[in-house]
């Protein structure tokens, strides 16, 4: 019986696309860092203190990826790769920020709205064209997005509870990796994965540096080890997020990673005690069935 149900799950995962198996584990690796940015931001770290040291564990890791691998480290089309960055750096602000002011799940739910700028954006600049089935992804990921955050939170109406700045910072967070994704997309065509992952933190780490000059706290005890584990699960999901756009398209891509609002529900419940409404549990069930429309129905939906 168990060799049966193991013979399925490997007859499943065979079935996924590869770019799709890089952004679920994106997605994991994202969530995992959310959790970190979330927890250092209780034990006080300002926000883009953890911004640098996020910066300052990935940009040694993607220097010495980079030397290992023998590439140029700069790239080719150095323009492009620093808009990257430069995006990039923003929108990671506005998404840890909103990290630190909202309920774990409703910020990471807010900041992935990112999947329709991607794919809006990605019909103006890289002139792709959306498949019925990527477009089902996104309607049923939005429907179950609503029934997390709901309406009255989303419109601010009425509720204390979530903070005003902390969802504009999401969005505007959304709004940028949008922009971001569909730059890691068009370099994707001539930049290895090492050399675009590079540039977020080379540029990230010297911006903040004149933020926190004056207000640097010092972590204690465990604080440093959730800023490590800022660092290095950012990079599995930066480098899980390249490779996955390689091999997709930005909109096709990015509609899977709606799967980080379902892990970080789990871990608001398991880590922060946030035990979510039924509301959320029907939105995450919407979410992870647009994923599968996305990936089952590729065919038959074109």
């Amino acid at each position: 019986m168990a060799e049966y149900i193991e013979d399925i799950i490997i007859s499943l995962i065979n079935h996924v696309p590869v770019g799709a198996r890089f952004m679920i584990l994106s997605a994991i690796g994202f969530s995992i860092m959310g959790m970190f940015v979330k927890a250092a931001g209780q034990a006080g770290i300002p926000v883009l203190e953890i911004v640098a040291a996020r910066s300052l564990i990935s940009v040694v890791l993607s220097y010495l990826a980079v030397r290992r691998l023998g590439i140029p480290l700069l790239g080719h089309r150095r323009g492009l790769l620093l808009a990257r960055g430069i995006i990039g750096f923003a929108a990671l602000t506005c998404v840890y920020y909103a990290l630190t002011r909202l309920p774990f799940a409703e910020a990471t739910v807010l900041q992935y709205l990112h999947p329709m700028f991607t794919a809006l954006i990605a019909i103006v600049f890289l002139n792709e064209h959306i498949t019925r089935g990527t477009l089902a992804c996104i309607a049923i990921s939005f429907l179950g997005l609503l029934c997390i955050v709901q309406p009255d939170a989303l419109f601010i109406r009425g509720s204390a509870a979530f903070d005003k700045l902390g969802i504009l910072a999401a969005i505007a967070g959304a709004f940028g990796s949008g922009c971001a994704y569909v730059l890691v997309k068009k370099l994707s065509e001539t930049e290895h994965p090492a050399v675009i992952v590079f540039y977020f933190p080379m540029v990230s780490l010297p911006a903040t540096l004149p933020f926190i000059w004056n207000s640097f706290v010092v972590p204690e005890g465990i604080t440093w080890l959730y800023l490590i584990g800022v660092g290095i699960f950012t990079q599995i999901g930066q480098v899980a997020l390249t490779k996955g756009m390689q091999t997709e398209t930005a909109s096709r891509a990015t509609s899977f990673s709606y799967l980080q609002v379902v892990f970080a529900a789990i871990l608001g419940v398991l880590v922060f005690g946030e035990v979510p409404s039924l509301l959320t549990i029907i939105g995450a069930l919407l979410i992870i069935m647009g994923s599968f429309v996305n990936v089952v129905w590729r065919t038959a939906l074109k």
